[in-house]
């Protein structure tokens, strides 16, 4: 079942690929990286910053096009961690999946930040979201836009542009299986945001 997931992971400098190597997702894991590197499946041949994650975003976007013996994709943030059964159980409803999906915590831009393409449209929450080939398929690679974005609302904007809006299944996450910064449950806590002196 899981055999057809892949979760793309973009990496940067502060990416500790051990700790994630160490997980269940260490067998699904597809790191988008700026340059060639060990490990590295999707490679975007050029430097990102903060400020141009939107173009990783559209590299890793093109790149699983081609991903054809895939068929359910989860974006993870490297900050981030989602539990396998939770993960299992989405495959179990989604897979073969009449329509696209789109599975976030989902937010819409607002106006006068997004003046053009991506004005209004609706998008998931960066440290995770998952969605199908019938997505992926449809998704709009080459949508313009003006300036840097916010890389999640690019991606938001090739689903409303490619797929259409109303043509979408857009599911709610459900946090409790999603960890992000901070891993809390039980007895065990862990912070997995980056060191900062590090």
């Amino acid at each position: 079942m899981l055999d057809k997931l892949a979760v793309i992971f973009p990496v940067n400098n502060n990416t500790d690929m051990q700790f994630y190597q160490n997980t269940w997702l260490r067998n699904y894991l597809y790191p988008v990286c700026d340059w060639p590197r060990p490990g590295c499946k999707i490679v975007c041949n050029r430097t990102s910053t903060y400020r141009s994650l939107h173009k990783k975003t559209k590299c890793f976007a093109q790149a699983i096009k081609q991903f054809e013996d895939k068929e359910l994709f989860i974006k993870l943030d490297d900050d981030a961690l989602v539990d396998i059964d939770y993960v299992i159980g989405l495959i179990k409803k989604y897979q073969g999946y009449h329509k696209p999906v789109y599975i976030s915590d989902h937010l819409r831009t607002k106006t006068r930040d997004y003046p053009d393409a991506l004005n209004g449209v609706r998008y998931g929450n960066g440290k995770f979201y998952m969605f199908n080939r019938k997505l992926v398929q449809c998704l709009d690679i080459d949508i313009k836009y003006r300036g840097s974005r916010f890389e999640d609302a690019v991606f938001g904007g090739m689903v409303s542009n490619g797929c259409g809006e109303n043509n979408v299944e857009y599911v709610k996450e459900d946090d409790r299986w999603i960890w992000h910064k901070e891993y809390a449950n039980e007895n065990k806590q862990i912070d997995l945001s980056f060191i900062k002196n590090h």
